[in-house]
């Protein structure tokens, strides 16, 4: 007589059972590191020439797609692009909005990363190391930016994301797209430096701004810092609603009760080995009866 499928829910009820009694631990909300830096993007400035787009893509060598030329404009991010500026049309006006990382205060990639591939290393620039990296892209699913995107069309592929142009900070540089940008639509620096110009900037012309900085609190705060046209709400350009919560404040709580002390693995254990255990007792004395 094997294990019924009765004796494998009753397991599953024990570990769940364990799981609900073992205290879930709030997890510690996190701030940006102390060297923290930034971009902020003012899209009342941005006049929509894309220059920045053609930095990007010269400064971290990303390639055309084939057959592609220097007037290829890609419609999103994608693994051949890493910056893109979109056009938004309102009923009666109209604003560009500038996408790329976030390098989120605390990110969803680098919760979901199991093999520690998606880091904040220095300066808080979430940074991808392809020596770590096995492929299995749970950062695409745990972004709620829909930023990392994936080479499919190689057979030694890349995650492929803003990394902040991080290989020219370490020379003394900034951003390639902060540093051609002919308006200062966006601007790099320390990150506290640019979210109290951002209020500045919100104090001394209201009228023109949406009121709110994007990324000041949304998903726990983000390194990129957004200022929206008067009329348009962040919403209307592309950026999502998440509320002030991090994605992984809850996603962890949850692993972190469950997995304490081992406990829960520990009791799915014991269960399914008193589970078998009966079974082999029941079948045994079955035998016994039999002969």
């Amino acid at each position: 007589m094997s294990m019924t499928r009765r004796d494998a829910l009753k397991a599953v009820a024990a570990l769940g059972a364990t799981a609900a009694a073992a205290p879930a631990a709030a997890r510690e909300r996190r701030e940006a590191p102390a060297d923290a830096v930034g971009m902020l993007y003012d899209a009342s400035r941005c006049i929509g020439c894309k220059a920045c787009m053609v930095a990007c893509r010269e400064a971290n060598h990303v390639p055309y797609p084939d057959g592609a030329d220097l007037y290829y404009e890609p419609r999103d991010l994608s693994a051949n692009c890493k910056n893109i500026i979109k056009l938004n049309k309102g009923e009666t006006a109209w604003s560009y909005i500038k996408r790329q990382c976030m390098h989120c205060v605390d990110p969803g990639c680098v919760s979901a990363c199991m093999m520690g591939s998606f880091q904040k290393r220095e300066y808080g620039i979430v940074t991808w190391d392809p020596t770590r990296c096995v492929g299995c892209r749970y950062c695409q699913v745990a972004c709620q930016f829909n930023v990392p995107k994936f080479q499919w069309d190689t057979p030694k592929p890349r995650i492929v994301k803003c990394e902040m142009c991080n290989h020219l900070l370490a020379e003394g540089g900034i951003p390639a797209c902060c540093d051609v940008c002919p308006r200062e639509a966006v601007i790099f620096g320390d990150y506290r430096e640019l979210l109290a110009d951002a209020r500045a900037r919100l104090a001394a012309e209201p009228e023109r701004y949406h009121p709110k900085i994007y990324g000041e609190h949304d998903a726990g705060g983000t390194q990129v810092l957004y200022l929206a046209k008067a009329g348009f709400a962040f919403e209307d350009l592309g950026l999502p609603d998440l509320g002030d919560e991090p994605t992984p404040a809850l996603s962890e709580t949850i692993q972190h009760s469950i997995y304490k002390g081992f406990i829960a693995p520990a009791a799915l254990y014991a269960a399914l080995g008193v589970a078998v255990w009966r079974s082999k007792r029941a079948a045994r004395v079955s035998q016994e009866v039999k002969s």
